[in-house]
């Protein structure tokens, strides 16, 4: 071969390297220079994961520190589809270790569009450290907080419920949400090409949520509910609630719904179930809103106890005839037998001497067709008819407690009142958080201390000889009243067989420590609220005595049964 031709072949091979070179080197330059930044960034997230870690949720503790609502640590397992390799085996290695659905979660694991999918979630952290052992490429693990309810169903209307993700959805741990959730934290964590974790290279703690104690004594409340669950059984009701209160701060000792349900399987369970009826349910009070009635005429110096008058079977009032709920014949009655025998004549009466104006304001004075403000979401105002809505015939309705509307929580409420010598305080169920103590609001008073006794001797009256004998205690003296109202049906009617049966009582009647409140709603075979609701008050009551070591006010009737 001649040299030249031999030159040409070595310059052309030369320039062929020279191009590939420069080529290889553009391509260099181009995925350095240019692209750098962006397939750094996808290297890295191929490599690195950042994993949210959740705070700790606020543990709800009773007024005596027993824990209602905590936090059960738990592992959620989740997989990257597109690094997972053995999608079959670690279907059955999960099903196994977890008790996972395999045809639920095999899918998910071989569909490579996905990036991320849960295998389990708040699963048992030593079954899912026995899954991590065993190596599968693309399956990650990371720490959460599973809500749970060691008290089962003590409270659970009144706790609510936080979800799967710990956020709270009902009652106390949706209206505390902010207080409860904390701040999550993260982790940064390097993986190998499979998406194993190697190490963990940053960390951002997160911050706990904080601690509430409330009002709430758990034994109380686990008796009440437990009373209200058989007053339910025995009379057929359709449902029954009681409220136990501290008079004089508004402590809410006991808040209990009958059927009750398990806080643990909240979400199976019926959203009327669920509901706290004591705050959101309204009903018209019957006889036990009289107490306004009896109370507005003595601070106005209209009537005293001893005032007397000739009462009629019946009372007209205007195209109204009101009747009593036991037939008599025309009697003379003091104010206070008037009370003892839950007189509607007598107490309608009353009221037309006190006049529309006054008892219209003296409702509104007493805090009905208003929120109590306690502290507990969807509280329901009820309905109390403003003066300019009134008929010819309701003076002769609202002083008995027809046509208006209340929540047991505002009877509770009312008849504290009488109990603490004439103020009305506001209720509240949340003591502490986080160790500090929530500023109580400050009562406003509604009635003299003077009328506060006159009728705490009356309704002493209503259970020593009157329509409430049900529910004297022995040992001890008790103040209170019983109600019976009609339902209205669907017509606009008043029910002839759908009632509300109640009563409200306190304890021990020379000087109060607890108001009582208990409501059955729709009971069978016996309609009053001295035969229904005072028997559940006295077993209610009587627990809650011994339990916070009252002594007896009235030895001399101990023996009695």
């Amino acid at each position: 071969m001649k040299p030249a031709a031999t030159n040409r072949r070595i310059v052309l091979l030369a320039g062929v390297f020279v191009a590939l070179l420069a080529v290889a080197l553009g391509r260099a330059v181009w995925l350095q220079a240019v692209k750098g930044p962006e397939l750094a960034a996808m290297a890295l997230r191929q490599h690195r994961e950042t994993v949210v870690v959740p705070a700790a949720r606020g543990t709800i503790f009773d007024r005596n520190g027993e824990p209602l609502a905590i936090g059960e640590q738990v592992t959620t397992v989740y997989a990257n589809p597109r690094q997972v390799d053995r999608p079959r085996d670690l279907t059955l290695a999960a099903g196994k270790a977890l008790g996972v659905e395999p045809g639920i979660v095999y899918p998910q694991l071989v569909d490579r569009s996905r990036g991320f999918v849960y295998v389990a979630r708040k699963t048992d952290s030593l079954k899912a450290a026995e899954l991590e052992k065993l190596g599968f490429a693309g399956l990650g693990f990371y720490p959460e907080e599973l809500r749970t309810y060691p008290q089962g169903p003590v409270a659970a209307q009144v706790l609510g419920f936080a979800g799967l993700d710990n956020k709270g959805l009902e009652g106390l741990e949706r209206s505390l949400e902010k207080v409860l959730a904390g701040r999550p934290g993260s982790q940064t964590i390097v993986k190998d090409p499979f998406g194993r974790a190697l190490d963990v290279v940053s960390t951002k703690p997160e911050t706990p949520g904080k601690n509430v104690r409330l009002t709430i004594d758990h034994e109380i409340q686990a008796n009440a509910e437990a009373v209200l669950q058989e007053t339910v059984r025995r009379w057929g009701a359709r449902a029954a609630s009681a409220i136990v209160m501290d008079p004089y701060t508004g402590s809410v000792l006991a808040m209990a719904v009958a059927p009750r349900f398990n806080a643990n399987r909240f979400p199976t369970t019926r959203p009327d179930r669920r509901r706290n009826r004591a705050v959101t349910d309204m009903y018209e009070p019957g006889s036990t809103f009289k107490l306004v009635t009896v109370a507005a005429a003595l601070q106005e110096r209209i009537v005293s106890p001893t005032t007397s008058f000739r009462l009629a079977p019946t009372i007209k009032v205007a195209d109204r005839v009101i009747r009593e709920a036991h037939s008599r014949g025309t009697e003379r009655m003091t104010v206070r037998r008037i009370v003892e025998d839950s007189s509607n004549i007598g107490t309608v009466t009353i009221a037309q001497r006190l006049g529309e104006g006054r008892l219209a304001s003296w409702i509104d004075r007493f805090g009905f067709g208003r929120p109590t403000g306690i502290d507990f979401p969807g509280e329901s105002p009820g309905v109390a008819l403003p003066l300019d809505q009134w008929s010819g015939s309701t003076i002769g309705t609202v002083p008995i407690g027809q046509g208006i509307a209340v929540t047991p929580l505002q009877m509770a409420r009312a008849y504290g009142a009488m109990a603490n010598g004439g103020v009305l305080v506001r209720p509240h169920l949340i003591e502490r958080i986080d160790g500090q103590p929530i500023a109580l609001t400050k009562g406003r008073r509604v009635v003299s201390r003077a009328v506060s006794q006159q009728m705490l001797s009356m309704l002493r009256g209503v259970v020593l000889e009157g329509t409430g004998t049900e529910a004297a205690i022995p040992g001890y003296t008790v103040a209170g009243k019983t109600g019976t109202a009609a339902k209205i049906d669907p017509n606009g009617r008043y029910s002839t067989s759908r009632y509300v049966a109640s009563f409200v009582g306190l304890v021990p009647a020379t000087k109060p420590r607890l108001v009582i409140m208990v409501m059955v709603d729709e009971p069978r075979g016996n309609i009053y609220g001295g035969v229904v609701a005072a028997p559940a008050f006295k077993e209610i009551a009587r627990f809650n005595l011994q339990h916070l070591e009252v002594p007896p006010d009235a030895p001399q009737t101990a023996t009695r049964r």
